[in-house]
């Protein structure tokens, strides 16, 4: 691979699916192309949500595509339309509902090329 390009047949034979949607990596220190960021492409399905998780180590922003989402930060929530960005501080727990009537489409980004994932418990 050309560390500076990463082709859509290489993305979306890692695609990861999910029950609730998929993530596709595009950029990250673990794919190679990139030292200092992540950025993916989620797809939330309509009527589902993705597990409410927290990023320690990194900042997230979110750019919603397609759909429309109800995303709770915190204790806080928020409705997305198509084309709204979210940024989430590093270490706050949140999570994405589809409440429109599509699959969400995304882009998301964070400030490592190292992102972590935990799950919220309890």
């Amino acid at each position: 691979m050309d560390r500076n390009i990463y082709r859509a047949s290489e993305a979306d034979a890692a695609r990861k699916a999910e029950d609730w949607g998929s993530l596709t990596w595009l950029a990250s220190q673990q794919i190679g192309n990139a030292d200092s960021l992540t950025l993916g492409y989620v797809v939330i399905k309509q009527g589902q949500s993705n597990p409410r998780h927290a990023h320690f180590r990194c900042e997230e922003a979110l750019y919603l595509m397609r759909g429309r989402l109800e995303h709770t930060i915190g204790s806080r929530t928020v409705i997305l339309e198509a084309r709204d960005t979210l940024t989430i501080p590093a270490g706050v727990f949140h999570n994405a509902v589809n409440i429109g009537a599509e699959d969400a489409e995304m882009i998301v980004a964070y400030s490592s090329s190292i992102r972590d994932f935990v799950l919220e418990t309890g």
